[in-house]
């Protein structure tokens, strides 16, 4: 049966909840094996599904939500798809993460996020499903830092580069002070 955030009388009382999310496409052998660990993992476990076939048995779980928020602000872990929206969300938070790649994707991108990301101690790569449980325990043990990204700077380079057109300036002098300039983390 679906839950909603405000349904789950187990996770209100904990207070603390694992999150399984597989974004807006469906990754069918990610939520089976979260399923079948449910039982095992000592904290309640939610699964949005997406357009995904299984239906879990041993846990709750959603289909799409208007946001993951009411869900990461509950989350001791998310155990997600590579998708990177949802993992730069998940780290930006400071949330333990388990990432598996889905071999269903055309391009096979999300095994370089993942692998990335995991290189730098930033998540834990589950590219085993049948040791999804481990990896929940590995990243348990986890103490992430949110994740800080430096500031877009685009729209500092075009206004510049425009600015040197209209101003009679060399617009090619503006792409060359630009070029590889890297800003300080905030």
């Amino acid at each position: 049966m679906p839950s909603t955030p405000d349904s789950s009388s187990e996770a209100r009382a904990a207070g603390r909840i694992l999150l399984v999310t597989v974004g807006s496409t469906d990754f069918d052998p990610l939520v089976r094996a979260a399923d079948e660990a449910a039982p095992r993992i000592d904290l309640p476990m939610e699964i949005q599904i997406g357009i995904g076939r299984y239906e879990p048995k041993n846990a709750r779980w959603f289909r799409m939500a208007p946001s993951l928020e009411p869900y990461y602000a509950r989350a001791e872990v998310v155990v997600s798809h590579g998708g990177a929206g949802t993992i730069l969300e998940v780290l930006r938070r400071g949330i333990r993460l388990v990432a598996a790649d889905n071999p269903d994707r055309p391009d096979q991108h999300q095994k370089d996020m993942i692998g990335h990301m995991a290189s730098l101690g930033r998540l834990v790569w589950c590219g085993d499903l049948s040791r999804l449980p481990e990896a929940i325990e590995e990243a348990r043990a986890l103490c992430p830092e949110p994740l800080v990204t430096a500031p877009p700077l685009i729209h500092l380079v075009v206004r510049e580069f425009l600015g040197a057109i209209e101003n009679g300036g060399d617009p090619r002098a503006v792409a060359r002070a630009w070029r590889g300039r890297r800003v300080e983390k905030p």
